[in-house]
């Protein structure tokens, strides 16, 4: 598990709203605003590090138990809210910011269910985009195991920066060398060669589930030059999804999915 802090995700949320006002009655860790994309009401959502945390697992950006179940509660009340609208273009977009380091791994969060808090948020993220909300994922940090699941992964489109500090992977590389009985160094050589097992961004795109990627000048405290591609990228993004479909089908278009394509295909003639 990592203990680097990073402010990644606030500071990209600030910028990408104005530096709106939050929404209050959420845990110090999530934040949650209300803002515009495209000149359309959105909603931006972002976990971020809090030292003061009463968890002490999740104070580093870690996806635990309140982060997922807040995470849940933001998005079911965008649902209820435009649950009237009778054209789906007028529902609102949400859009993930994603830095976040792993799930938040203690005996307290196994006790009180945090796979229950993460699958809370996986399924409204899920209910969202099944509902025809856009839902964008913008990485900006870290993309790593459950929390990534829980917040980000359900996006119908996937945007990262291009970044060494921008990963996406099942856990980290410490963890992911001990568990196959490697080192750090073996492990990266062994990532090279084998995609998925692969930190990076190239690795990741040719798996099919990044719908772009950009790069920036200054990615930790992001400025007009950077936000102006982000921004336009957002609204491209939430353009795509509203002509065309909003499930999850385009993931499959990856250089390395060739073998789930032929999977699919199969499953569905025998079907």
């Amino acid at each position: 598990m990592s203990t680097s802090t990073s402010g990644r995700g606030l500071s990209w949320l600030k910028a990408l709203t104005d530096n709106a006002d939050e929404r209050p009655g959420y845990p110090a860790s999530v934040r949650v605003v209300d803002a515009e994309l495209g000149g359309a009401p959105a909603r931006y959502l972002a976990v971020v590090p809090d030292a003061e945390n009463p968890f002490p697992r999740a104070r580093h950006g870690e996806v635990g138990l309140l982060e997922g179940w807040s995470l849940a509660r933001a998005v079911d009340e965008l649902i209820e809210a435009d649950r009237d609208l009778r054209d789906k273009r007028d529902k609102r977009a949400i859009v993930a910011v994603v830095d976040v380091p792993s799930q938040a791994y203690g005996r307290r969060e196994e006790a009180y269910g945090i796979h229950q808090a993460l699958a809370g948020a996986v399924d409204s993220y899920a209910r969202a985009r099944l509902a025809g909300h856009p839902v964008i994922a913008l990485l900006v940090g870290k993309a790593m195991s459950g929390a990534f699941l829980a917040h980000g992964y359900q996006a119908q489109r996937i945007i990262a920066l291009r970044d060494p500090g921008v990963m996406v992977h099942a856990m980290g590389k410490e963890s992911a060398a001990r568990v196959t009985l490697r080192s750090v160094e073996e492990l990266e050589a062994f990532a090279a060669k084998v995609p998925p097992m692969a930190y990076d961004i190239d690795n990741y795109a040719s798996l099919g589930l990044l719908w772009e990627s950009l790069a920036v000048d200054n990615i930790e405290q992001p400025g007009a030059v950077d936000l102006a591609p982000v921004r336009d990228c957002l609204v491209q993004a939430l353009t795509d999804i509203r002509e065309n479909t909003n499930d999850l089908s385009g993931r499959l278009g990856g250089v390395n999915r060739a073998a789930s394509r032929r999977v699919r295909e199969r499953l569905r003639a025998q079907w």
